[in-house]
């Protein structure tokens, strides 16, 4: 963790994390991603379509991830998957979120070890 980062690009790194994590086991639409959220996570994290919509769209343009047209019941679904360089930053942001998780732990477990190590 070598840049500070504020607590909104923190949290806003939480649903394209799920999303680039989702997308590296199957191509999936939209509404599938929303509720594969939501599933997996328990119902612990429930991000709607304003969330992850445009969240896509943003992952498509910075190429992480790519499209495929679908027509289904009459209308077009766009299903998406990881590109080469999605899973390259699904990987990045995994050490990432492991690497928070575990500092945060200590504080959560009250290493004091941990610390006086640093004082």
């Amino acid at each position: 963790m070598t840049t500070p980062r504020s607590s909104k690009e923190f949290l806003q790194g939480v649903p394209e994390l799920l999303v680039l994590r989702l997308l590296a086991d199957r191509e999936m639409y939209g509404y599938e991603i929303v509720r594969g959220i939501r599933e997996h996570t328990n119902e612990q994290m429930n991000f709607g379509e304003g969330v992850i919509y445009p969240l896509l769209h943003t992952l498509q343009k910075r190429r992480l991830l790519a499209i495929r047209r679908e027509k289904y019941n009459g209308r077009q679904r766009i299903y998406y998957r990881l590109t080469a360089t999605g899973h390259k930053k699904l990987a990045e942001k995994i050490s990432h979120w492991e690497k928070v998780s575990s500092a945060i732990q200590l504080v959560l477990d009250g290493d004091s070890d941990a610390a006086t190590a640093t004082q």
